[in-house]
C-alpha cells in the first residue's frame, strides 16, 4: 500500500495528525499498536479525571455532608465500579477515535510500526506477521512510557506506574507516591479520598515544581490538611520490595524507613521509539526536529511527547496539526511557546506563562494582581472558597505574561487567559471586558482591577 502520510501511534498527536492530514485530502494510515487514543485517552488523561470525579464526589459526601443539609447513613463505595466506570469511559472514547477513523477514510492498522527506510513503514501484527507500507510522509507519535525509579523497577504490583494504578483490583491500605508531580499528586488525591494512607516522596523543595510558589505552597497544605503525608527535599537512599511490599530509605528533615503495600512511581516519562533508520534524539533520547517538525532524515517528522515536554496532549495535537499543515504546504508551521498546564486534584491547580520566579529572574517588570476564592460570591456559594486568581501584567504595557490559578475550575478558567495572550489582550482590554455575575471566572477580571491598583471588592 502507498499513502501520502503514514502515521505511527495513535494518541493524541497520531490520531489528530491522521485526520488533519486526511482533512487536506491526503491518502492516510495510521499505525497503532495498542488502542487508538493512546495513553492519553486509555490510560491517563481521560480515566484519570473519571476517577477523580468519583473521589471528589465520595470526599463531598462523606466529609461535608453536613454543611450542604445532607444526611446520608450508611455511606460506602464499590472499588470495582468506580474503577469500572473510569475504564467504560475510555471505551466509549476509543469505539470514537476508530469511528472518526472511518469516517475520515483513514486506514487503521494494528500493530507495531518500524521504519526500515525513509519513505517505508514495516507494521508487525500482534500474531507475528508482517506488511509493508510505503509513503510520501511519515509522522513519528509514539509517544512516552512511565520513567522507572533506578534500583525499582515497574513489576506490576507492588512497583507500579499511573497506568497499572487505574486498574487495581483492590484499594491499597496504604501506598507510597514517589514524584509530586501532576501524575503523583493526582493519584494522592484519589486514593486518599478513599481513605488510603498516602506518602508523597519530592526532591525538590515543593510540590508541583513547575508551579507558581504560592500556588505548591497552598495546595500542600491542603493536602496535608486532608490526611496526605507530603515529603518535600527528600532523596531515596536505598529502595527495595519483597513481593508482598515496597521499602524506602530516604534521607530529608528526617532520617527514616517507609513501607507501604504499593509503591507508585510518577517521576516522568522515556521516549518510546519506533525501531529501523537511525535518527537524531537529544542526549535524553527525545527525538530532535527541526522549524517543520521534521527529524534528521528527510520526509520522517515527528510531533507529541516523543519530541520532549511539555508532556501534554493538548501540546501534541497542536503539534501534529502544525507538522501536517506544514508539511503538505497548508501553512507554515509554529512551534510551541506558551500553553497551559492543569492538575486536577482538588482544589485544581491551572497555569499558563511565566511563574513569578521566573518573571523576576528574567529581570522582568509587572504588575500581580491576586484575588481570593473567599471573596467570590459564587465559589462562596458553591461551596469552594479555597484558592487564589493571580496574574502577572508587564509593564509598562500592561501585557499578560502569566496567570497561575488553584481553586473549583481552575482548569476551565484558564483558557479565558490562554485567548488574552494569544490576542496579545492587555489588562485594560480584560478589565473592559465584562463578566458574568455570578461566576468563578469574574475573578479574573477582580484579579485584574488589583493589578490596576482599583480593586473592588477586596
Amino acid at each position: 500500500m502507498n499513502y501520502d502520510l503514514i502515521v505511527i501511534g495513535g494518541g493524541p498527536a497520531g490520531y489528530v495528525g491522521a485526520i488533519r492530514a486526511a482533512q487536506l485530502g491526503k491518502k492516510v494510515a495510521c499505525v497503532e499498536n495498542d488502542r487508538a487514543g493512546g495513553t492519553c485517552l486509555n490510560w491517563g488523561c481521560i480515566p484519570t479525571k473519571a476517577l477523580l470525579k468519583n473521589a471528589e464526589l465520595y470526599h463531598t459526601l462523606a466529609h461535608r455532608a453536613d454543611e450542604f443539609g445532607l444526611k446520608i447513613d450508611g455511606l460506602s463505595f464499590d472499588w470495582s465500579k468506580v474503577v469500572g466506570r473510569s475504564r467504560k469511559v475510555s471505551d466509549q472514547l476509543n469505539k470514537g477515535i476508530e469511528f472518526l477513523f472511518k469516517k475520515n477514510k483513514i486506514d487503521y492498522i494494528r500493530g507495531t510500526g518500524s521504519i526500515p527506510a525513509a519513505g517505508k513503514v514495516e507494521v508487525t501484527a500482534a500474531d507475528g506477521s508482517k506488511q509493508s507500507l510505503s509513503a510520501t510522509k511519515i509522522l513519528i507519535a509514539t509517544g512516552a512510557r512511565s520513567r522507572p525509579m533506578p534500583g525499582l523497577p515497574f513489576n506490576g504490583t507492588t512497583v507500579i506506574g499511573s497506568r497499572e494504578a487505574l486498574t487495581l483490583e483492590s484499594q491499597p491500605k496504604e501506598i507510597l507516591i514517589v514524584g509530586a508531580g501532576a501524575i503523583g499528586i493526582e493519584f494522592a488525591y484519589f486514593f486518599n479520598a478513599y481513605g488510603t494512607k498516602v506518602t508523597v516522596i519530592e526532591m525538590q523543595d515543593r510540590i508541583l515544581p513547575v508551579e507558581d510558589d504560592e500556588v505548591s505552597k497552598l495546595l500542600e497544605r491542603s493536602l496535608t490538611k486532608a490526611g496526605i503525608r507530603v515529603l518535600t527535599s527528600t532523596k531515596i537512599l536505598e529502595a527495595s520490595e519483597d513481593g508482598k511490599q515496597v521499602t524506602l530509605k530516604v534521607e530529608g528533615a528526617a532520617n527514616e524507613t517507609l513501607t507501604a503495600e504499593k509503591c507508585l512511581v510518577a517521576i516522568g516519562v522515556a521516549p518510546v521509539l519506533p525501531d529501523g533508520t537511525k535518527l537524531t534524539v537529544s542526549d535524553k533520547g527525545w527525538l530532535n526536529t527541526n522549524a517543520n517538525y521534521e527529524t534528521s532524515v528527510a520526509g520522517i517528522y515527528a510531533a507529541g511527547d516523543i519530541i520532549g515536554p511539555p508532556w501534554l496532549a493538548h501540546v501534541a495535537s497542536y503539534e501534529a496539526i502544525q507538522a501536517v499543515e506544514g508539511m503538505f504546504g497548508k501553512t507554515k508551521p509554529k512551534k510551541v511557546t506558551v500553553f497551559p498546564g492543569c492538575t486536577y486534584c482538588h482544589p485544581q491547580v491551572a497555569s499558563i506563562g511565566l511563574t513569578e520566579r521566573d518573571a523576576k529572574a528574567k529581570g522582568l517588570n509587572f504588575k500581580v494582581g491576586k484575588f481570593p476564592y473567599t471573596a467570590s460570591g459564587k465559589a462562596l456559594a458553591v461551596g469552594e472558597p479555597e484558592g487564589f486568581v493571580k496574574i502577572l501584567y508587564g509593564e509598562p504595557h500592561g501585557e499578560i505574561i502569566g496567570a497561575h490559578i488553584i481553586g473549583a475550575d481552575a482548569t476551565e478558567m484558564i483558557s479565558e487567559i490562554g485567548l488574552g495572550i494569544t490576542l496579545e489582550a492587555t489588562r485594560d482590554e480584560i478589565e473592559a471586558t465584562i463578566h458574568a455575575h455570578p461566576t468563578l471566572a469574574e475573578m479574573i477580571h477582580e484579579a485584574t482591577g488589583v493589578a490596576m491598583g482599583h480593586p473592588i471588592h477586596v
